[in-house]
């Protein structure tokens, strides 16, 4: 996409954080099972991960516009897993610029900040085929499910 910049989210402020809780949101529109219980939630959770991530939270601007966000670390404890790994927390991007590369371009830059790591996980939505698709072109396979969470792992 054109004007598309993937930077490391530089400042932190309620501006921001409600950019980031509506995109949120947005990507867990139809859902809400995997997304939390609304907004409150979703300020609570991101400001968590901004604490335990924030060297690996990254954000898509098209301009100054946020459309997507990205948190990953590079040692997490996996607790399905049984082991350290690196690890993709979130990745979202706002409906209206879904289908156009925005979180292929995110999916780069957490791939680029967790090398080294020799197994990235994630979870993902069991019902969120989507997702799961995406997750797949880029190499990740399930290897297990937790609740309603499929575990996903790409072996470096």
């Amino acid at each position: 996409m054109n004007g598309l910049k993937i930077e490391k989210l530089k400042e932190w402020n309620e501006e921001i954080l409600e950019r980031l809780v509506q995109i949120y949101m947005q990507g867990y529109d139809g859902l809400r099972e995997y997304g939390g219980e609304g907004v409150g939630y979703a300020r609570r959770y991101l400001s968590w991960y901004l604490k335990k991530m924030r060297d690996g939270f990254f954000v898509a601007k098209i301009g100054d516009n946020i459309v997507g966000f990205a948190v990953c670390a590079r040692d997490w404890y996996h607790k399905f897993l049984g082991e350290r790994v690196g690890y993709i927390g979130e990745l979202v991007v706002d409906k209206e610029y879904q289908g156009h590369h925005v979180g292929g371009a995110l999916m780069e830059a957490c791939l680029d900040y967790l090398k080294g790591c020799k197994k990235i996980a994630l979870e993902v939505g069991v019902k969120n085929e989507n997702a799961i698709r995406f997750y797949e072109r880029w190499g990740f396979k399930k290897v297990g499910t937790e609740g309603k969470w499929v575990v996903m792992v790409r072996e470096v």
